[in-house]
This record gives C-alpha cells, structure tokens and sequence, in this order.
C-alpha cells in the first residue's frame, strides 16, 4: 500500500464519526411492505414490451429478485477486496495510518456482506451466486491481481454499485428495508472510493506503456464480470418469469444500457485521467454497457 498518511488519518477519523452499526441499527423483524427491490427504472427489462406486460406485483417481485442478486455479486466481490487488502498490508508497520485504515475497511466490507446476506434473505427466498465462470476468474484474480489492477478493479466495483444504490436509497417506491440498507452503504463505501482512487494514481504514476495496456485490460474484463453477474439468469425463473424471453430482452435493453453509461460516465472520466482507457479496454466497457 502506497497511499499517503494524511489521507489514511483522514479515513480513519471520518470512520470514527460516520461508522454505523447496521446489526443495530436496522429493525431486522420488522415485517416487509410491497414496496419495489430497486428502483423501477433500474430492472434490467425496464423500458422492454416484456416490462410493460407485467403486473404491478410481477414488478415487484422481479426487482426484489435483482436485488438480491445484486446484493451477492457485491459479497462476492467485498470477499475479493478484503483478501486483495490484506495482502497488501501483510508488511506494513501496524502502528501506521495506512495499515489501520486497511482493517478499517476489511471490518466495513464485513459488516457490509452480512448486511447484504441478511437484507435478501428477507427480500426472497432464493440463492445467488456469480456463474461459476466468474467465480472461478474472481479466485484467480485474489490470488494475482496488485497495484492498480486490484485498487482500479475495486474502484470500478465500488462505483457502479454505488449510482445504482444512490438512486434506490431515496426512491420512496423502494422497501424501506432496501432503503436504509444502500444508504449505510453509500455513506460508507464513499471513504473506500476515495481510498481506491488516491491508491491507483499512486500506483500508475511512472507506470510505462506496456503496464497500462495490460493493466487497462484487466480492469476492464473484472469490470466486465462484476457487471454482468449483478442479474442472473436465475433471477428471472426465480420472478416467474420466462427467463429465454426475458434475458434476450435485458441483453437488447438500450434504456438499462443508457442508465449505466451515464451513470459511470464519472468513473470512465478518472479511468481515462490515469491512462487505464485504452483501445482494448474501451471496447470491453463498451460490451459490458459502461461506455
């Protein structure tokens, strides 16, 4: 870890007056309302003829479905972080900033993943996971991935799910539950944005061409996985829905597209501040919808 130790202290000081507790701090037997999982307009057939076919109640239950979903994908991923920060504090003097901030973050991704464990097991009762193509690519990339390569892949994780989650914390069509569960986790993750983005211009500063060609690259495919595991095809059986129809729909949904490339137009900004957009990586976010 490079980061600096005013910007470590900092971290730490704000975790010390903005953690929150969501054990606590979140009624978990209160009974559900009918609220939506996200906000409409973030489902993947938002804006497609199968959406407008829908009941008010289908769209209820297809959103809790892809919120749960997405709430896996981001265990999954809080699961990488946590080893890939780990490893890179293994050496650090412990009576530093920068190494206390580190477990800082590993305890919030840890309160985070039973947050989110525990919010879809109200929403719905079913179990998701990233295909295993992506599960098995996510251990090799734990087990390889340094310096930019882990901090962009974690900013690029980090950022996407939050524009998501901002929109869903304020909708007041969303289940409360939901709600409160994304705002603790925006509040949050947004000191492990900062930390990312600080990490990787540290990282790339002097970085020669070739690094960042391949870094670019690899960044972007963990980009690609991250993104396309957030709504499995399982979703949309579990829903009730005919998920051939339904993911043919979601794969052609230009609207859902749109949502996330303004979204992360941000992100794409800073990837191409640091030299990490490069052709080949340019035409991976564009696949994946990003850009």
């Amino acid at each position: 870890m490079h980061g600096t130790d005013e910007t470590a202290q900092r971290l730490l000081d704000s975790s010390a007056r903005l953690s929150r507790d969501p054990e606590t701090e979140i009624d978990w037997e209160a009974p559900l309302g009918d609220g939506y999982g996200l906000s409409p307009e973030w489902s993947t057939l938002y804006g497609t003829p199968y959406w407008d076919e829908l009941s008010e109640a289908q769209r209820v239950v297809l959103t809790r479905h892809e919120a749960a979903s997405t709430a896996s994908t981001g265990i999954w991923f809080e699961l990488i972080l946590q080893q890939l920060i780990l490893r890179d504090v293994y050496a650090l003097n412990p009576a530093s900033a920068e190494f206390q901030w580190a477990l800082t973050e590993i305890a919030d991704e840890c309160r985070h993943s039973i947050m989110f464990a525990k919010a879809s097991g109200r929403l719905v009762d079913a179990e998701y996971r990233p295909r295993a193509q992506a599960r098995e690519l996510g251990r090799m990339f734990k087990t390889v991935a340094t310096g930019e390569t882990a901090y962009a892949a974690i900013l690029v994780a980090e950022e996407v799910l939050d524009v998501m989650q901002r929109d869903w914390m304020r909708d007041r069509r969303v289940e409360p539950l939901v709600r409160t569960v994304n705002h603790i986790h925006v509040v949050e993750e947004s000191r492990h944005m900062v930390f990312a983005r600080d990490e990787t211009r540290q990282r790339m500063a002097g970085a020669g061409g070739a690094r960042r060609w391949v870094s670019a690259l690899v960044i972007a495919i963990a980009a690609d996985m991250i993104v396309s595991s957030m709504v499995t095809r399982a979703v949309y059986a579990n829903a009730g829905l005919d998920a051939d129809r339904a993911v043919r729909e979601a794969r052609a949904n230009e609207h859902h597209r749109a949502l996330l490339r303004s979204s992360c137009a941000n992100l794409m900004d800073f990837l191409g501040e640091m030299g990490l957009l490069t052709p080949a990586a340019t035409r991976v976010y564009r696949r994946t919808g990003l850009r």
